[in-house]
């Protein structure tokens, strides 16, 4: 049987986090989880260290960080000496990332409903929607941002972003 004094397969992390196999295979290639000890059979053995890391990995990723934040993340955790100052410098910096996101997707929403409403009778041959979609606008429209709707201010310009 396996206990924790011998570890415990992938498939029983996978279940304890919720996170899938291939992500756990992929997190250890990554190197932000330890690649485990083997079983003399030759299966991956993981122990305590192994489901706290990941759920640290996990919940990160589920705030938005980027691999390359998570990195630095653990970094600081293993190196307990250092300041809880310099976490707060990366989650602060992700903070203003999140928002502008929000910003940018307030500004979308706002020029899409906008956009909507004009066809709301849905009758007219010609769609508003369709229209401004077709329109070229100024710039790349893959890089419009809130702040370039603001300063543009037609109403059928949408706003995209990849």
């Amino acid at each position: 049987m396996n206990t924790r004094s011998d570890g415990f397969p992938i498939g029983a992390l996978s279940k304890q986090t919720g996170c899938n196999i291939e992500t756990v295979r992929y997190y250890e290639k990554a190197g932000l989880l330890p690649v485990p000890p083997r079983s003399p059979a030759g299966y991956r053995r993981y122990g305590s260290t192994h489901l706290k890391r990941l759920t640290f990995i996990r919940r990160s990723r589920a705030l938005g960080f980027s691999i390359e934040e998570v990195r630095t993340l653990l970094k600081l955790a293993d190196e307990r000496r250092r300041p809880c100052a310099e976490v707060r410098v990366v989650a602060g910096a992700h903070l203003e990332d999140v928002q502008a996101k929000i910003a940018d997707l307030l500004a979308m929403e706002r020029v899409l409903r906008e956009t909507v409403a004009k066809c709301a009778s849905g009758r007219s041959p010609d769609c508003p929607l369709i229209e401004s979609l077709s329109r070229e606008s100024p710039g790349n429209p893959s890089t419009l941002t809130a702040s370039h709707v603001k300063a543009h201010t037609k109403v059928s310009e949408p706003v995209t972003r990849d």
